[in-house]
Order: structure tokens, then sequence, then C-alpha cells
């Protein structure tokens, strides 16, 4: 498993993930940006205004109500930021010497305990995109072909991660374990 890293993102708890494609920014820059490939990973669907300032709309996330952002940063290629509830996303793609590029994925936190939580699922997530952008069948981070959420959560728990927010669909007395 790539692990992402918990670090802090001015001077906020944050996860960081870092991904190497063997495809052109062009092609990473289209799975982050376009609903109908967006759909094949990440976790809501999502239509946005593509500029800075503009606003993204998240839904049909089976954990999350429907929700409204703001786009903070919209450079392409290169660069997509915004605001998802309290947490922000922050994407850089950066070429790489072969013609692929790097993946940045920066999840700025509203609260220290999500941290392996929200890790694990963009662990999840980024497998999805690695098999979109593949040309392999991926079906989103709640499909059932996905990989299993509960032991990279676990994994990421074991390792010292801040945990202990609630996880939707988990009892209580369950979380942070």
């Amino acid at each position: 498993m790539d692990r992402g890293t918990y670090f802090e993102y001015n001077g906020r708890p944050a996860v960081r993930f870092q991904r190497t494609y063997p495809y052109p920014v062009e092609r990473l820059w289209a799975a982050i940006t376009e609903p109908g490939e967006l759909a094949h990973w990440f976790p809501s669907a999502v239509r946005m205004e593509a500029r800075a300032g503009g606003k993204i709309e998240f839904s049909d996330d089976p954990n999350l109500e429907a929700m409204t952002g703001t786009v903070l940063v919209h450079e392409p290629p290169r660069r997509l930021a915004f605001t998802w509830g309290g947490d922000e996303l922050h994407f850089e793609i950066d070429p790489v010497d072969d013609g692929g590029c790097a993946l940045t994925l920066i999840n700025v936190l509203e609260a220290e305990n999500t941290a392996a939580r929200n890790a694990a699922g963009w662990t999840v997530c980024l497998t999805e995109l690695g098999r979109h952008v593949s040309g392999a069948t991926a079906q989103g981070p709640h499909s059932e072909t996905a990989e299993p959420w509960r032991p990279v959560y676990d994994d990421y728990v074991a390792s010292g991660m801040p945990s202990g927010a609630p996880v939707p669909g988990m009892p209580e007395d369950d979380e942070g374990r």
C-alpha cells in the first residue's frame, strides 16, 4: 500500500499522498477535474465552476450530505484546490522525465482526529484512480470491487496516525480502533 503521511500544512493537520503515473499531465488533469472521470474514483459526484472562486458541488456520497465548496486554485493542467466541508483538498500534478507525471494530493483537515479516517479513504480512492487511468475497471471507492476501507484504516491507526473521529456507518464504540 502506498501510504499517506501525516504532517502540518500552514499550521493545520493534513495528510499527503504522492503517486507517479506513466501518463501525461493532461490525462491526470482530466481525471481530477471532469465529472465523468471523477465518478470512477472520487467519493462524491462533483460539479465545478472551473475557476478560482467558483462553486463546487458534492452529492451522491453515501456517507455525507450534499454540500457546496469553493474552488481555491484552478491552474490547468497542474494545480487544483477546493474546500470540502471544513477540509481543503489540494491537487498538484508535475511532469516527470519519462513522459509520465506525479500527483500530490494534500487533504488539509478540519480536525486532527480525522487523519486516519481520511487517509484510509484517500488510499482507497487513489487505488481506484490508478485503476481508472490505466484503463482497468474502476467503479468508485464505494463499490464492492474497491479495496476494503477498514483494513487500511486499522493500519493507519496502528501506525499512530491521529484517529478517533466518527466514522460514518460504524458503531460509536468501534470508532478509532
